[in-house]
């Protein structure tokens, strides 16, 4: 077990060292200058005489004048030390603080529907199939292949205008609005509810989304074990049906679905772009949208290190702690 933990390690290391040198490198192969196209934006507002010293000036406090690997070597130290460096968009700014800023308000979210989404999902699935359920649940699987097809963002604009603007039970974008916490005495209440009010309806969709994926996934594995042959000895022996559903049935079926919630949880970070792009929330995948588009080399590199990490993370995690999940593993 030792010299397993030792090599899994070691590929978690090698992983993130890999991926992250990509995201260093895919960038800076792109034709054109982000900081000339920045600053040329900059010369329409506030026309400056000096342009190209100025540019020049520019290049030289970011380190993009200097040799591809003496960029590169720059990275990883500032990597080792958390540093990633300035936004080239939003200086003075650091990338650290841009991240640090979007960071909760993304795993707040994304953490609560990706949860939500599996525990509703997985308990739907196995009540799928399982063949001693009501009836009713067997109805559900046509709605679920139904949400499954309806493209994201059109349902989330459909959402939006239900919820937000006929019905107007809920705020349609942001995350929180200072207004009316201030009168209701700013206090931690008022920012408590608002921040509740305005992350509701993108939970909504995706736990709407995410309960499709799950209950499905969760009703293939239950219909699987229930061929094994410790099933038909439970019921030989004549258990009841209730221990045979959840302890033989739900606990088997729900190992590929664990290994699966570790990815999603280990993409938390990185899977809510799409989400917070269409209710305008400010999280983490705003800013990475924004970054790609600006091509801010700085905001995607540090960005995308706590992607890689966090995702690379979780499989670590999952993989280590499954012989406690099932105990007929057992790692050579």
């Amino acid at each position: 077990m030792t010299k397993y933990i030792i090599r899994r390690v070691l590929q978690f290391v090698l992983i993130v060292f890999i991926a992250n040198s990509l995201t260093f490198i895919v960038p800076r192969l792109v034709r054109g200058d982000p900081i000339t196209e920045f600053l040329n934006n900059q010369q329409i507002l506030n026309p400056n005489p000096e342009f190209e010293t100025w540019v020049a000036d520019y290049k030289a406090r970011f380190g993009v004048d200097r040799p591809l690997w003496q960029q590169y070597l720059s990275f990883w130290a500032g990597v080792l030390k958390g540093d990633f460096g300035y936004s080239i968009t939003a200086f003075p700014q650091t990338v650290w603080h841009r991240i640090r800023v979007a960071l909760p308000w993304t795993i707040g979210l994304v953490s609560t529907g990706t949860l939500l989404a599996f525990l509703v999902g997985a308990l739907l699935g196995a009540l799928l199939g399982w063949p001693d359920a009501p009836q009713i649940f067997q109805w559900l699987v046509p709605v679920l292949m139904i949400l499954g097809g309806i493209p994201f963002w059109l349902f989330s604009f459909a959402v939006i205008w239900l919820f937000a603007v006929e019905l107007q039970l809920f705020p349609p974008s942001g995350g929180i609005n200072m207004l009316d916490v201030l009168i209701q005495g700013n206090t931690l209440q008022a920012h408590v509810t608002s921040i509740l009010q305005h992350a509701a309806l993108p939970i909504f969709v995706f736990v709407i989304f995410g309960i499709g994926g799950w209950g499905l996934s969760m009703r293939a594995n239950l219909i699987m074990t229930l061929g094994e042959d410790y099933i038909l000895f439970a019921h030989a022996k004549g258990l009841p049906e209730r221990r045979i559903f959840l302890r033989y049935g739900v606990r088997n079926a729900l190992l590929p679905v664990i290994t699966a919630l570790a990815m999603a949880i280990g993409g938390i970070i990185s899977g809510s772009t799409l989400l917070e792009s269409a209710f305008s929330y400010p999280g983490l995948g705003g800013v990475v949208g924004t970054a790609i588009g600006q091509r801010d080399y700085f905001v995607i590199s540090g960005a995308a290190f706590f992607m890689i990490l966090s995702s690379a993370l979780a499989l670590l995690l999952v993989d280590l702690l499954y012989p406690l999940i099932d105990p007929r593993v057992r790692y050579q």
